[in-house]
């Protein structure tokens, strides 16, 4: 199918070929359409898979051609961190390119003087991070009386990192009148209320495989113990002559210090975590982006919003506390029907996690045990009906 077919303008389905698209995504064939109607939408897909042209293409549409008045803006896209921010943005910039939208990323980290001035005419599509949209608010750099539209993107992981309070904020200032638009990568507990209390009689749209490992993404792991993993990971890198990968760690000092135990060992890399300045950030990503730098070190948070096409590999150096940050993570990798791969140093405190894991995957992960990095704490056979005592009756 077409672009043509989904009811956008040819100015924009012109922006679109230019970015290389010929045909649709599956949740953009499916999104488009319903959010050009006006209607509320709840969709759940993997990373990769195109969620933000599935809002960002119908809203540019609507919104194309029409007055602004001053402090005003049409429509909202909140987003988790600053890097997705910019990223959204980004996007928009290159699909609005033949229509007269305007549009503005605003940040913590940001200059508010220069939001300001931008706001001052009105401003279409802002796309913000929570915390930063509320000081806006306060200061009255912006009025919400004339919304048309609110993104929750990426919904999951703002809940997960604190923002519920904020958006409850920012929602209570919004008209009751307006399309509500929900793109998540899995619909948890928390977004499930969030869902229950914001948006009423949405159209869903859930795509198969949404919230588990896509076939072109290649899962194994080695087990190890904790002592040994940075050893393992500069073998592993060395010995398969990894160009590129995203390695998720679970603390800021490890981040540092893993780099200088990779670099002892002659392997460049380096690390972004949320202390590090938002310029450093920034150019760190885009060196990495670039292929300038080809092993990045990251935290969780620091990684959220992380959008890289043709990413090879994440590595768990660390596995995450929560079964959903695993999904995210490995949806870094096998975007757009490319193949990817995620690997996983596991040592035996780690087990638990991993029966969950694995449960929630509804499979056993590959094991690659390596004999020269095998563990004297042994990491027990997987039990995929696994259940912590906590949660049994």
């Amino acid at each position: 199918m077409p672009f043509t077919a989904l009811g956008l303008s040819e100015s924009l389905v012109r922006a679109i070929a230019e970015q290389g698209y010929e045909s649709p995504t599956p949740i953009q064939e499916k999104a488009i359409p319903v959010v050009l109607s006006g209607k509320d939408l709840i969709a759940t897909a993997q990373t990769g898979t195109g969620k933000t042209a599935s809002f960002v293409l119908p809203i540019i549409e609507r919104l194309a051609g029409r007055k602004l008045r001053g402090k005003r803006i049409r429509a909202l896209v909140l987003v988790p961190t600053r890097e997705l921010a910019v990223q959204v943005a980004e996007n928009i910039s290159r699909y609005a390119k033949y229509s007269n939208i305007s549009y503005l990323a605003m940040y913590g980290g940001s200059e508010i003087a220069l939001h300001k001035r931008q706001l001052i005419d009105g401003v279409d599509i802002v796309v913000a991070t929570p915390g930063r949209l509320l000081d806006m608010a306060h200061q009255r750099a912006l009025h919400f009386d004339e919304l048309e539209c609110l993104v929750l993107d990426e919904a999951d992981r703002m809940l997960d990192m604190g923002f519920i309070g904020d958006i409850n904020k920012i929602i209570e200032r919004l008209p009751e009148e307006r399309q509500n638009l929900l793109f998540s990568a899995t619909i948890s507990p928390q977004v499930k209320q969030l869902v229950k209390t914001t948006i009423h009689h949405a159209v869903e749209i859930l795509l198969a495989g949404s919230d588990v490992n896509k076939p072109d993404i290649s899962q194994w792991l080695v087990t190890v113990d904790k002592d040994k993993k940075s050893a393992l990971l500069s073998h592993l890198i060395q010995t398969h002559q990894w160009q590129q990968a995203l390695i998720f760690i679970r603390t800021k000092h490890g981040a540092v210090k893993l780099v200088e135990q990779l670099a002892k060992r002659g392997i460049v890399a380096d690390y972004i975590h949320g202390d590090r300045s938002q310029v450093v950030r920034m150019q760190i990503l885009d060196d990495f982006k670039s292929g300038k730098c080809g092993l990045l070190v990251a935290t969780g948070v620091a990684a959220r919003g992380l959008d890289i096409d043709d990413l090879d590999r994440v590595v768990n150096y660390d596995l995450p506390n929560e079964i959903d940050e695993y999904i995210h993570r490995i949806g870094r990798t096998g975007r757009a029907g490319a193949k990817g791969e995620a690997v996983s140093l596991v040592s035996k405190d780690d087990f638990k996690t991993l029966c969950s894991i694995e449960s929630r995957l509804g499979h056993i992960i590959e094991r690659r045990d390596l004999e020269e990095f095998a563990p004297r704490k042994v990491v027990p056979i997987s039990i995929l009906n696994y259940v912590p005592k906590s949660k049994r009756t």
